[in-house]
């Protein structure tokens, strides 16, 4: 009777890790893939598929967003004849708050131009919203830039000392004309001028895992193209709302917005 005990509680210890995740950020669980049924957060299922380089694990995919996340998220892997559960508990992070000059009708666009931008924003939420239920990497991701980053992540931005909100991405330095490459394989999903965004490309990884990059002079991709990693999609420039030339990279996955260095460097663990 007391192994029994014992052999129980240690199930539970098991079944119920905590994790600490900063909002904004992704969390790529490892899970055993023998007699894995669903991963499962709030009633909604998480995408998971095998680690590259162990096919007997799998690696699940969620994201705490970066506004208003929940103080606490459950996880829970579900299998033929047992759960397993994770406690996820949101940490605030170290992010920072810059102050940005962009041009007046970039910060209150006219009404001529608000069906383009809501035209735009169901364009872009119908290819994050629709699963490419593979993978489509198969090596580590490379940042498109190895320069000066001039906006990090999460920072509080204010627009013309009025309006706030927070950057979605990675800034970095690149004069126009500086050549932009993919992060890594996949399928580009899309390749347009955009108010906002300026000329951008994002591209299709597989399992909802995006690239971006935004605010491009030329785009050099179509709809539809397969690209591997290395492959040119643009020119770096100062289209959309900016306040000089750069690239602005992006990367959404588990149905968020998240930290592109961090997503990065924890999905590249794997290649390892």
């Amino acid at each position: 009777m007391r192994i029994f005990i014992l052999f129980f509680l240690a199930l539970l210890a098991f079944g119920n890790e905590k994790i600490e995740l900063v909002k904004g950020q992704a969390l790529l669980l490892e899970l055993d893939k023998k007699d894995l049924l669903e991963v499962k957060s709030k009633g909604k299922k998480l995408v998971f598929f095998t680690d590259p380089k162990n096919k007997d694990k799998v690696i699940a995919l969620f994201a705490l967003p970066y506004k208003n996340p929940p103080k606490t998220s459950q996880i829970t892997a579900i299998y033929k004849n047992k759960n397993q559960n994770f406690i996820i508990y949101a940490l605030e992070g170290n992010y920072t708050s810059e102050k940005l000059q962009v041009e007046p009708k970039k910060l209150f666009p006219p009404k001529s131009v608000q069906d383009r931008i809501e035209r735009e924003l169901k364009e872009a939420n119908a290819v994050y919203s629709s699963i490419t239920k593979e993978l489509l990497v198969n090596e580590n991701f490379k940042i498109p830039l190895d320069s000066f980053i001039t906006s990090a992540f999460g920072k509080a931005r204010v627009f013309n000392e009025q309006v706030a909100s927070y950057h979605s991405g990675t800034d970095f330095r690149a004069p126009t004309g500086t050549i932009i490459k993919a992060a890594n394989s996949g399928i580009v999903r899309i390749a347009k001028d955009r108010y906002y965004a300026g000329n951008s490309v994002v591209i299709d990884h597989g399992y909802g895992i995006y690239s971006q990059y935004y605010h491009l002079s030329e785009i050099k991709v179509k709809v539809g193209q397969r690209v591997k990693r290395g492959d040119i999609v643009g020119l770096s420039g100062a289209t959309g709302r900016v306040s000089g030339p750069h690239l602005h990279f992006g990367i959404f996955a588990g149905g968020k917005q998240v930290d592109p260095l961090d997503f990065v460097a924890k999905f590249n663990q794997f290649f390892q």
